[in-house]
């Protein structure tokens, strides 16, 4: 448990005062964000704004990790390191798309075929090393498992490696997108995700005190993840990062995290979900990410059903993803504050069901 405090709050303190530098020589470099034409108009005025503030969340988590296992004498675990892997990996390839945004002066950073093939290319490796047989554990448990999940695995439902990786391939890729389309408001997914990773905090922790590795479990079913405990310490430093930059991008933001945070916090979260057995837990406890993207996909289906047979495209919504169409309506904070209590909601839904399960099974 100290190791899990150390990290949450040495995160945080990094997180609020490295935001700080980070807001000051960015806006010397020039490093500001450019804005999409065919958005809301009311954010042409953010124009400017410093971006990439997502290296500070993952500098902030990476240095709090690494200290509180310094602090506890212990060693980083493989699932750790498969983590921070797909977390540093993710926000390499939103830093290039960052990068190059800003170096040529547009909204448009990597090309989506080039954010696709370095997205693919993290996700494999991380599927790869998390399913391997040289990362098990002295239980022979690895990483992560051949079953589909939900608050553990359905044992009857084991699957060929190479499906593991296509699904592993599609939970990473698909959550680093869905928060990359959540970010967009001031505040919006860095509150988002502090809830989520807060939930996966608990999640974590739960099952470590519950964890099959244990001699002295004796009630209840306990759960197969090989290093929960670890897994428990990342968490708490990607939430305490989080809260340290919301401070400075709540609205009005000084910062944004661009696609360097977003990516980077789309990838852990699925991380999360593939190392503790609960990929289809996390889409009730990310319902918010889940809305957003399924808004974008109705948008574009729609309107190119409707273009194919009037001739005339039309759309569903004023502006997708969602949270821009209700700014049509409400004043961006209200949007962001609403859609906080969204995320609130379906992460007490989900730890719900968590612990319901481990009662109804003890």
């Amino acid at each position: 448990m100290r190791a899990i405090l150390v990290g949450g709050g040495l995160a945080l303190l990094i997180s609020l005062l490295g935001t700080r530098f980070a807001i000051r020589r960015f806006t010397e470099w020039g490093y500001g964000q450019e804005i999409r034409d065919d958005g809301p108009t009311t954010h042409h005025t953010k124009r400017g704004t410093p971006t990439m503030g997502g290296v500070v969340i993952i500098l902030a988590t990476l240095v709090a990790y690494f200290a509180a296992k310094l602090v506890t004498g212990t060693m980083p675990t493989a699932s750790a390191m498969l983590l921070l892997f797909l977390f540093v990996g993710m926000g390499l390839v939103g830093f290039l798309d960052d990068f190059i945004k800003i170096y040529k002066q547009r909204s448009l950073g990597l090309r989506s075929k080039a954010k696709m093939v370095g997205q693919t290319v993290i996700a494999l490796v991380f599927g790869y090393l998390a399913l391997s047989d040289h990362l098990e554990d002295d239980r022979g448990q690895s990483p992560a498992s051949h079953h589909i999940s939900f608050i553990r695995d359905f044992e009857s439902w084991a699957l060929p490696t190479v499906v593991v990786l296509l699904l592993i391939w599609f939970v990473v890729t698909a959550t680093s997108n869905a928060v990359n389309l959540t970010d967009g408001a001031d505040g919006l997914a860095t509150g988002a995700s502090v809830m989520v990773f807060g939930a996966y905090t608990l999640v974590n922790i739960w099952q470590n005190n519950q964890w099959c590795g244990q001699a002295d479990i004796t009630y209840g079913k306990c759960y197969e993840v090989r290093d929960p405990l670890d897994l428990a310490i990342i968490a708490a430093a990607i939430t305490g990062a989080c809260f340290g930059f919301l401070w400075w991008n709540a609205a009005p933001a000084q910062i944004f995290m661009g696609d360097t945070g977003s990516l980077a916090l789309g990838g852990a979260l699925a991380g999360f979900a593939i190392l503790t057995r609960t990929e289809l837990l996390l889409v009730i406890l990310g319902g918010l990410f889940v809305v957003e993207t399924v808004s974008v996909m109705l948008q574009v289906s729609w309107f190119k059903v409707t273009k194919r047979v009037t001739g005339t495209g039309r759309r569903l919504f004023r502006i997708a993803p969602i949270h821009h169409h209700f700014e049509m309506v409400w004043d961006e904070i209200t949007v962001v504050i609403r859609f906080w209590i969204i995320t609130g909601l379906c992460v007490a839904g989900g730890l719900g069901i968590f612990y319901a399960e481990w009662v109804a099974g003890t």
